[in-house]
């Protein structure tokens, strides 16, 4: 019997942060190894096993897996989160790509320079708000049924849950506009494997800080002054 999936990353959501969502959404169980210095990374790299040199990785079923969304394919498909056809995944992969846009912009929120930090955070609004949240509200409304693709639990559902909880952390009431979305929201919450994710001591990580960040910046030796330019 193979054992239980193992993620390679540091103590914080970053990009692994849907991994640990879709695996228990999948009722998987997985353990973690959490770097906490520079070291614990080098001595990852330098063990052979890590392509690219860069995390997230996960080890499951005799691989090492990198890269984000290969990596969430890979879950997807073998716990028949990834639809029944070529036509509901191509569908699927739509959904999660703007997803991953709303999830990127606020992954990387918290390290606005202070002078531009409402700025920043009034762009993931209105991007959220005018752009994203009502091609999902339109696509319930349409599909008529409990999830955006089929009528069963998919990756996309998975990630717009993580999603809204996300933008949710910067402004509750953000769904008063979006009825469709405020039903799916209630309904998923409510499912048993997502309400145990979202219990106090689950795998799931808060939001990053400017603490959670310094750890990332030392362990894997970031260039802050650098990530700052880059978020103005």
């Amino acid at each position: 019997m193979a054992g239980k999936p193992k993620l390679y990353y540091f103590d914080g959501r970053g990009r692994m942060e849907s991994v640990r969502w879709l695996l228990a959404a999948a009722g998987v169980e997985f353990e973690e190894v959490l770097f906490e210095t520079a070291e614990d990374f080098e001595n990852l790299i330098k063990g052979g096993k890590l392509m690219y040199d860069q995390v997230p990785m996960v080890e499951m079923d005799g691989m090492y897996m990198v890269q984000t969304r290969a990596i969430l394919r890979y879950i997807a498909t073998k716990y028949n989160l990834y639809g029944k056809d070529l036509k509901e995944r191509a569908i699927i992969d739509m959904y999660v790509e703007g997803m991953r846009d709303m999830n990127d912009m606020i992954m990387l929120f918290p390290l606005s320079l202070p002078e531009e930090k409402q700025k920043n955070l009034n762009y993931i609004l209105e991007r959220a708000t005018q752009r994203f949240f009502p091609v999902y509200e339109k696509a319930l409304q349409d599909h008529g049924k409990n999830y955006l693709v089929g009528n069963q639990l998919s990756w996309a559902d998975v990630q717009l849950i993580e999603v809204i909880l996300m933008v949710e952390e910067l402004k509750s009431g953000i769904l008063s506009a979006f009825p469709k979305l405020q039903e799916f929201k209630a309904r998923v919450i409510k499912l048993p494997r997502i309400q145990k994710f979202l219990q106090p001591g689950s795998p799931r990580k808060p939001p990053v800080d400017d603490a959670s960040f310094e750890v990332s910046r030392k362990i894997y030796k970031i260039d802050k002054n650098l990530v700052l330019k880059h978020m103005s």
